[in-house]
């Protein structure tokens, strides 16, 4: 038998089962009495998404605010996936994601999480941490997944695009359904007031507005030069080139079969979704969103 020796590298594929209610696949419940017994300090702040909905990108911006002026040699030395660690991820071969977290020498901690809300370790509420949430529009959020699964091997195998299409609406995924995510965030946005929701369209319409918003919230006042430099890093073009941005550096992904960071554009799913698709999913998606203050957009 041969081996293709760029594979050998390479974890075994994540098989789905149910955890608590939520879709998951062990590497992100290996480590979970660590996970739910994780001490949050006051001043942690928590990066939470479904995946592939913008995490990279606001943690990148997140860094940028607190520590691009103060710590350079973290920009060109340091992954994100270091500097913003993903609290539940155990990959093979290396630290889980609360080891890096409690090892992390700066404050605030910036820590990174696909977990829903109802799943999120009790400290980070008992501290009263502010939380930034980023949604995507189901579409896009979809295609971006989809495409995501294909090279990352500590995921589930995506199988055929249809397939996935079914799948997404079942929301058999890693980290369960995107409605379910969406919307248990958004609702705990009513009683928690630390926690900043945030709508991928907006950042990609407007980013400096929509990190003045951020600033807003986390108390920050960056200099009109320093929020020019940031706004140039976090170009989508510029992360996609940046190797500490682009996870080119994380073992379990196969960028052979597509980058880590593909198109980062709004209404990419025009160009996957057949009209019958289209239709299907419009009507499914009318059935299970029903809060209207809860809107997302398409395209832009």
């Amino acid at each position: 038998m041969s081996v293709n020796p760029d594979k050998m590298d390479l974890p075994p594929r994540g098989e789905l089962f149910d955890f608590h209610g939520v879709s998951m696949t062990h590497y992100f419940t290996d480590n979970w009495e660590n996970v739910q017994n994780f001490q949050a300090r006051p001043d942690d702040i928590l990066i939470a998404t479904y995946p592939k909905a913008g995490t990279t990108w606001v943690s990148y911006i997140l860094d940028l605010l607190y520590f691009g002026q103060t710590a350079l040699e973290r920009q060109t030395s340091i992954p994100v996936y270091e500097r913003v660690p993903f609290l539940e991820l155990t990959p093979p071969d290396s630290a889980s994601g609360t080891d890096l977290v409690n090892n992390l020498p700066t404050s605030p901690r910036l820590i990174k999480t696909h977990l829903p809300v109802q799943l999120v370790p009790k400290s980070f509420w008992e501290q009263n941490c502010r939380m930034v949430y980023v949604a995507r529009n189901a579409k896009d959020n979809m295609v971006s997944f989809f495409h995501f699964d294909s090279m990352n091997m500590m995921e589930p195998e995506p199988g055929d695009w249809n397939n996935f299409f079914q799948r997404f609406l079942d929301g058999k995924m890693v980290f369960g359904s995107w409605y379910d995510h969406v919307n248990g965030w958004w609702k705990k946005k009513q009683t928690y007031s630390k926690l900043h929701y945030m709508f991928y369209e907006d950042l990609i319409e407007d980013t400096g507005r929509e990190i003045d918003k951020l600033c807003c919230f986390l108390g920050l006042s960056p200099s009109a030069e320093e929020k020019k430099q940031i706004l140039a890093c976090v170009q989508f073009d510029n992360m996609k080139n940046n190797n500490m941005a682009n996870y080119s550096t994380f073992p379990s992904m196969d960028f052979k079969i597509s980058p880590f960071m593909r198109k980062g554009k709004v209404g990419d799913w025009k160009k996957h979704f057949t009209v019958a698709q289209n239709e299907e999913f419009d009507e499914d998606y009318k059935k299970k969103m029903k809060d209207p203050t809860l809107q997302f957009r398409t395209e832009i």
